[in-house]
């Protein structure tokens, strides 16, 4: 695909080359030169007849006027300043469009190209703290609370891949998503020294996309990250300009994922038939489709709503209480801060998500019902362990209502819940404050990220010279 920009460029270039004027050249294929002008200033799409007859008086194929490549140096610098002009960095300054002149020098426009770089190095180094990140993720969470957890068009695009490459049932195996990325021109190598801040790379050069050895047994996480890396590629992204637009992408390359690995049809079939038999479990959904229990859960909300007729809930818990990751639709009141965000929030020590921690046996699932302030919720808890040996909780739950539904509905484990009202679990018992108040010193433990700034490259959390040098090594290979 030429862009209009990178088009105009060559049609003024190949007239430069011809020491034709816009007038003459318009003359010849019967159109007004300020009409060409536009077309050479990216402003107007030529038709292919208007095209043919400007490549057939040039003297060059249509081909040449086409090539997605800028025609030398300097329009490449215009090419490029025009885009960043276009950047909402620059709009929200309110200043002027500047269009380079033949008269402006290679030097002043390089310098130009330059300032708008660091203007937008910078911006991105403003926006790359905690704090940003936690608002913009607030701001995603309710986005999506309206919408159910769910996208359409991308489950129709995953739908779509899976047909090319001829899956239909059963787990995606690797051979399929190899297949998936050959059709996009892609080649998936696995390297033993990735960046230690990336989960991949892909190189758009040289059609590569690398990969760790070894990721998550069963290669669920290995058929993961190559399926969000095709996915960039496929929702036709940019580089990031805010972090809001960065999260937004990885939200929408995370579905695409799940939507390939647990598609559509085959898992509302699954999941309704289990229904209909008040069996559904998201153990049983995890292991038809090979996939983690935490993927399966979260698969779960894409499609409850939507499909199922059922509001629901999802936790991601630290075994310190923290909540990592959080949806509901279903009104479960979840830990906030005064911005509204839920990152690291300590929830309930009454939930299941932390209750479950208390048992000897977490191998297999544990069920409770909750009495909150909003109403009763059952709920399904599964401990994992996590890369670093922490142990995490992941919970599924929803209304009472909708616990006939489930596996492990008779469950007797009942708890009751105030919060947020401190007096429920975040005061402790006025007997043993009288006993230990101003009598008592620890030594907090401090998590690193809460003091620790992103690093500010191109993607926030991503050291760019780490990442240059790495594609750098791995280019001549």
């Amino acid at each position: 695909m030429t862009d209009l920009a990178t088009l105009g460029q060559r049609i003024r270039h190949y007239r430069g080359s011809a020491n034709l004027t816009l007038d003459q050249l318009g003359a010849t294929v019967g159109i007004a030169g300020s009409q060409l002008s536009l077309m050479e200033n990216g402003r107007r799409e030529p038709r292919l007849s208007v095209l043919q007859s400007i490549a057939a008086a040039l003297k060059v194929e249509v081909s040449d006027l086409l090539d997605p490549a800028p025609p030398s140096p300097r329009a490449a610098m215009e090419i490029e300043l025009e885009r960043l002009q276009r950047s909402a960095v620059y709009a929200g300054l309110g200043l002027p469009v500047i269009r380079p002149s033949r008269t402006m020098s290679d030097e002043t426009l390089e310098a130009m190209v330059g300032l708008h770089h660091e203007l937008a190095r910078r911006a991105r180094e403003a926006i790359a703290t905690p704090e940003e990140a936690r608002r913009a993720n607030t701001e995603l969470r309710q986005y999506m609370r309206t919408q159910n957890n769910y996208l359409p068009a991308i489950e129709e695009l995953a739908q779509e891949q899976l047909r090319a490459v001829g899956h239909a049932t059963g787990a995606l195996t690797h051979r399929s998503v190899n297949l998936m990325a050959k059709r996009l021109g892609f080649e998936l190598i696995y390297v033993s020294d990735l960046p230690h801040s990336t989960r991949s790379v892909t190189d758009l050069e040289n059609g590569r996309i690398y990969l760790p050895p070894a990721s998550i047994p069963g290669g669920h996480g290995l058929r993961s990250m190559a399926l969000q890396a095709l996915a960039h590629r496929l929702l036709e992204h940019h580089e990031p300009e805010s972090y809001a637009e960065f999260l937004r992408q990885r939200l929408e390359i995370n579905y695409f994922a799940a939507a390939c690995l647990m598609p559509l049809k085959q898992s509302v079939d699954f999941l309704g038939k289990a229904k209909s038999d008040k069996n559904l479990a998201v153990e049983d959904f995890r292991d038809a489709f090979g996939v983690t229990h935490e993927a399966a859960a979260l698969r779960f909300t894409n499609l409850a709503t939507t499909h199922l007729g059922m509001t629901v809930h999802f936790l991601r818990v630290g075994e310190d209480g923290a909540l990592y990751k959080g949806y509901e639709n279903d009104g479960l009141n979840l830990p906030t801060d005064v911005t509204g965000s839920t990152e690291g929030q300590i929830v309930c020590r009454h939930w299941a998500a932390r209750r479950a921690f208390e048992r000897t046996n977490r191998t297999t699932e544990f069920y409770q019902y909750t009495d909150a302030p909003t109403g009763t919720y059952w709920c399904s808890t599964q401990i994992g362990t996590a890369a670093s040996s922490e142990e995490f909780s992941i919970t599924f739950g929803v209304p009472f209502a909708d616990a006939k539904w489930f596996r492990g509905r008779e469950t007797t484990f009942r708890q009751q819940s105030k919060c947020p009202d401190p007096s429920c679990c975040r005061r402790p018992s006025q007997e043993l404050s009288q006993r230990w108040s101003h009598k008592a010193w620890a030594s907090a433990r401090m998590h690193a990220h809460v003091l620790s700034p992103l690093p500010s490259g191109t993607f926030p959390g991503v050291d760019d010279t780490e990442l240059y040098d790495f594609l750098e090594a791995h280019s001549e290979s």
